[in-house]
């Protein structure tokens, strides 16, 4: 047991008192860019609508995988129509198009509400369809946990989508898991007997296709959650896309950073990775969280937040100590 400051920030977007007091310890205002001297990462503070300051950050360099987690429909924390909603993803798709190698691959998050006709991941979909961009697959991402009624399923998924651009690379390695094979069907004649697939198997796990429930969604307990981001993906799960999708030294881009895991991932397998977030906290908090791994091979702040040290007693509902299981330091995702 380990005593920790249980202190973590609220959900940034419904909480305006906390973000003035965050501001004046972010590095960069809109527009500008940050460089990381020892392998060349980029973190801007731009919008990813912004051809010329996306262009600007890229420098001539071309990418081979682009991974993007837009907000669901939300634009500086307010509600769009789906029209104008989908009207701004074509922006960053076609410049995500300009700056991508002519074999590349785009992966991009995208939410479907059961609450409300299922959108925007329809109309998405139907907008790409008349883009540079062939569709590959439709990855089904399993929650631990979800939402939902006594009058309905629960929602438990995630939805990302696999775009391609010429012949890119495809690293089958990385769909390899670890899930025991526990379902039998898929029965045929072999030799004049009849077998299931357990028994056809080679192996004794199976690969993840593009249904995959062997990621833990994050919360607070685990070592890479970052408090204040609300819609932080697992670094298992980019893990397994930049695996893929590229290989080492290739240049990942992401146009919304918000807690930094593309950019984590990409260090950790050796990637260089450009990625832009268009608030100047979340920018920051990818920068820091990069700087934190390199300094103590921690993957986020388990109970804690990113500006802890300027701000040890932020107002976020009252700081207490509490005794709580530590989760070891991974220095790397397997």
């Amino acid at each position: 047991m380990h005593i920790l400051n249980n202190n973590p920030l609220p959900r940034l977007d419904a909480a305006p008192d906390v973000r003035e007091q965050l501001l004046p310890y972010c590095r960069l205002q809109p527009g500008e860019i940050w460089e990381d001297e020892r392998y060349g990462h980029r973190v801007g503070c731009l919008d990813a609508t912004n051809d010329q300051a996306v262009q600007d950050m890229m420098a001539g360099q071309r990418a081979q995988l682009a991974i993007h987690d837009p907000p669901y429909n939300l634009a500086v924390f307010e509600l769009r129509s789906i029209s104008e909603f989908i009207d701004w993803c074509e922006k960053w798709v076609l410049i995500s198009d300009a700056v991508l190698d002519s074999n590349a691959s785009l992966c991009i998050w995208l939410g479907a509400d059961q609450r409300d006709g299922f959108q925007p991941l329809p109309e998405f979909m139907l907008m790409m369809r008349n883009k540079s961009f062939s569709s590959r697959s439709f990855i089904t991402m399993r929650n631990q946990r979800g939402y939902g009624t006594q009058k309905n399923w629960m929602a438990v998924r995630q939805e990302l989508l696999y775009y391609i651009k010429g012949s890119p690379t495809f690293n089958v390695d990385a769909e390899y898991t670890d899930i025991p094979k526990i379902l039998k069907g898929y029965y045929k004649k072999v030799n004049g007997k009849i077998t299931d697939n357990l028994e056809r198997s080679r192996a004794d796990t199976i690969r993840a296709g593009n249904v995959w429930v062997d990621i833990q969604q994050v919360f607070y307990r685990m070592d890479e959650n970052v408090s204040g981001c609300y819609a932080q993906k697992p670094l298992k799960c980019i893990d397994r896309i930049i695996r893929a999708s590229s290989n080492p030294h290739d240049l990942v881009i992401d146009f919304f950073a918000h807690s930094g895991t593309t950019l984590l991932a990409a260090e950790i397998l050796k990637r260089k990775c450009f990625t832009t977030e268009l608030d100047p906290i979340y920018a920051e908090i990818t920068i820091r969280r990069l700087e934190r791994f390199r300094l103590t091979g921690r993957l986020g702040w388990q109970n804690g937040h990113p500006f802890q040290e300027e701000l040890p007693n932020i107002e976020t509902g009252g700081v207490a100590q509490v005794a709580v299981e530590t989760i070891p330091v991974q220095q790397s995702l397997f």
